[in-house]
């Protein structure tokens, strides 16, 4: 009988410590949630306020004393003024052409660099991937100031190539490629070595197809990059019909609809900004995915 009440009264201790337990996990569960909410409206707003700035017809933003979180009577005719008035198409279009052609010719010399600092032996790897590695200290203001000098000498500006071939590589992107091409046992490459395979057969047919995460990230960021360029494609080109988006907004701003029409100067930045938010959230999970295999070994 007494071992009966003993058992029960730890019963029922052992309840209220899971009871407890439960409560407390909600309870942090629901401050986390509210937390990541506010957090999720300061992000967004900015987005948001963009986006109603650029349905208001001019005349209804200017005639707004109190900003509006909202409007009764949306317009398109800033999107027709966007691609009117200025040659936001011509951006765009310039702006593909770059970021295709450099994301490109960047995979390939990265994926060739970060092959043989991962696979193949010759004298001074380690000492050269230390210096190479050294090359992310140099600030970058150093390496425009260079690379400027560089294309005005080989008279590249205000030409694709002098803007791609500055862009073509990345310290960072060979680093994270190498830490997960060294993830891959090195049986496979002896196999492979064994049955006659060419190191180049090899990368093609084992390497790439398992790192194909990290690359597919490895593309993401780089359109990112190329999208978003600014200083760079500013400094090489003076001529519009080489202008990418980032620096056509501030054409726009200067010789398109004035700086006081703010919502059509919006419905263009709603333009150029929409394709790398679509990107982003449809391969958010294979970013992480990639970023998060690439630096962990074993």
């Amino acid at each position: 009988m007494v071992e009966k009440v003993i058992e029960q009264k730890n019963m029922t201790a052992y309840q209220k410590i899971e009871k407890t337990a439960r409560r407390r996990k909600k309870t942090a569960a629901v401050i986390t949630y509210i937390l990541l909410s506010v957090w999720a409206v300061i992000v967004l707003f900015p987005f948001y306020w963009m986006v109603l700035t650029s349905v208001k017809s001019y005349s209804a933003y200017n005639a707004e004393y109190i900003p509006r979180f909202f409007t009764l009577s949306p317009t398109m005719q800033n999107y027709v003024e966007a691609f009117t008035a200025v040659p936001l198409g011509c951006y765009l279009l310039n702006t593909l052409i770059f970021t295709l052609v450099t994301t490109l010719v960047m995979l390939v010399v990265i994926t060739l660099a970060a092959f043989a600092f991962a696979r193949l032996e010759f004298r001074g790897k380690n000492v050269m991937f230390v210096i190479f590695l050294s090359m992310m200290m140099i600030p970058n203001e150093l390496a425009v100031i260079t690379n400027f000098m560089t294309v005005t000498n080989l008279d590249m500006r205000n030409s694709f190539a002098g803007l791609i071939l500055p862009s073509v590589m990345s310290v960072f992107y060979v680093y994270l490629l190498k830490e997960n091409f060294e993830q891959i046992p090195d049986s496979l490459y002896y196999a492979a070595k064994v049955d006659g395979t060419s190191d180049l057969r090899y990368l093609l047919r084992v390497m790439i197809p398992i790192s194909k995460p990290t690359l597919v990230t490895i593309t993401i960021l780089k359109v990112i990059e190329c999208w978003n360029s600014y200083v760079w494609p500013r400094l090489i080109t003076d001529d519009p019909d080489y202008f990418l988006v980032s620096n056509g907004i501030q054409e726009i701003r200067e010789n398109g609809f004035g700086r006081e029409n703010i919502p059509a100067m919006m419905a263009a930045v709603v333009v150029i900004s929409v394709p790398l938010i679509l990107l982003f959230l449809v391969f958010h999970k294979k970013i992480m995915e990639g970023v998060s295999r690439g630096g962990t070994k074993g």
